[in-house]
């Protein structure tokens, strides 16, 4: 049974907008998103993928819902909500769902209310434990559009956003709604930057995915949205694939085995050959052990001829929301693309000799045509592993 994506809501460290977003995939003078800040380690200037667009004021609703998390969430909602609330009253609010990947919910409030009882001794008044509660985005996205369906949250780190998009598919080919708003978001916190800094995985400059100068990446943050539906719209989520390596806490399985079982079950659920794929969005995130494993499933699942590129330097890794970003890079690299024109892959040039030779979008490069199926991979923390492809409907 199809599931369509219908136009993505998105917010990320590129603009808010699509037409924002599609010039900064699509520029070839110099990449974009990226900003350096102490922001979130006041020890360490870092490259960041915050988000600099105005968010919706928070201020006006229930406190268990005031989080930046869910500001992001509102914003990527907005350009989408007329079409949501439409479905809302044609199937009825108990036959829509909500189904997204997130990994920090309230964390950042969570933060600056440990360190406000740290100095007085009691809880600041605009703290309410549920802001961190993992479901809150879920909790939060039903509240605000009156949904009385299945609303939760997938939290699997990395992977979050791809298996946010299998489950609301799932959801309607079993007939348990008819309408499900699914996608991911996550802010940017101290707790976060901290914590990837222990692992010795972040890099002091823009992340090179690829490169054999990579050194580590870059965080990010934002949200993405889609209205899925069995009614059509201009793209499919046509396949989806999920593995489970249980190899490492964090290090991923190097042989790839994970990644490509993931990678070729969604090939196989989708029907498609791995020729026919136009382009991959790789997870990329520009560690060592990540592209070397990455580049070994990509190269043994769909050869060397595929275009492919890494979209964090221009985001950050926004962690469970990276997946759903990406799918939405997807969607717009699908619709109203002529020429099939690709994100480009920036980094310094500097191949790494004991890596896949895989084909690398140049920045500005077009395809010539319109594509018509765009596959995205994300590789998490714990081996866990999705892919989805997005085909023209």
């Amino acid at each position: 049974m199809a599931c369509f994506l219908h136009q993505p809501g998105i917010v990320c460290a590129l603009g808010s907008s699509h037409a924002e977003v599609r010039a900064a995939l699509w520029t070839s003078d110099a990449p974009r998103g990226i900003v350096v800040s102490d922001r979130y380690s006041p020890d360490r200037a870092l490259p960041l993928g915050e988000v600099s667009a105005a968010l919706p004021a928070i201020e006006g609703w229930p406190l268990e819902h005031r989080s930046r998390t869910n500001a992001l969430l509102a914003a990527a909602l907005a350009p989408i909500r007329a079409e949501v609330e439409a479905a809302v009253e044609r199937f009825g609010p108990q036959r829509v769902g909500v189904v997204i990947g997130g990994s920090t919910s309230g964390v950042p409030e969570g933060e600056a209310a440990a360190a406000f009882h740290a100095a007085n001794g009691y809880w600041p008044e605009g703290y309410d434990y549920r802001q961190q509660e993992m479901g809150a985005g879920a909790r939060f996205l039903a509240w605000q559009l009156g949904i009385e369906g299945p609303a939760h949250l997938i939290s699997t780190a990395c992977s979050s956003g791809p298996k946010a998009l299998a489950s609301a598919a799932r959801m309607l080919n079993a007939g348990i709604v008819d309408a499900v708003v699914t996608g991911g978001a996550d802010a940017l916190s101290r707790f976060t930057v901290a914590g990837f800094g222990a692992l010795g995985s972040l890099s002091s400059e823009r992340s090179r995915p690829l490169s054999a100068r990579r050194d580590g990446l870059n965080l990010g943050e934002g949200a993405a949205l889609f209205l899925m539906t069995r009614e059509p719209g201009p793209v499919r989520l046509s396949g989806w694939g999920e593995s489970s390596d249980a190899h490492h806490m964090s290090a991923p399985d190097p042989s790839g085995a994970g990644a490509m079982r993931a990678m070729a079950a969604t090939l196989q659920r989708a029907g498609v050959e791995p020729g026919a794929v136009d382009y991959l969005n790789l997870h990329g995130t520009g560690t060592p052990q990540n592209d070397a494993m990455e580049s070994l499933a990509v190269s043994a699942v769909l050869g060397h001829e595929v275009p492919v590129s890494s979209t964090k330097p221009l985001t950050g890794h926004a962690l469970g929301a990276a997946g759903a970003i990406e799918a939405a890079f997807a969607w717009l690299t699908l619709v109203g693309n002529p020429r099939g024109r690709l994100p480009g892959h920036w980094w310094d040039g500097e191949r790494d000799p004991q890596l896949a030779p895989l084909r690398l979008s140049e920045p500005g490069e077009s395809l010539g045509y319109a594509p018509r199926h765009v596959m995205s991979n994300s590789f998490a923390f714990g081996g866990s592993n999705a892919c989805v492809l997005l085909s023209q409907a």
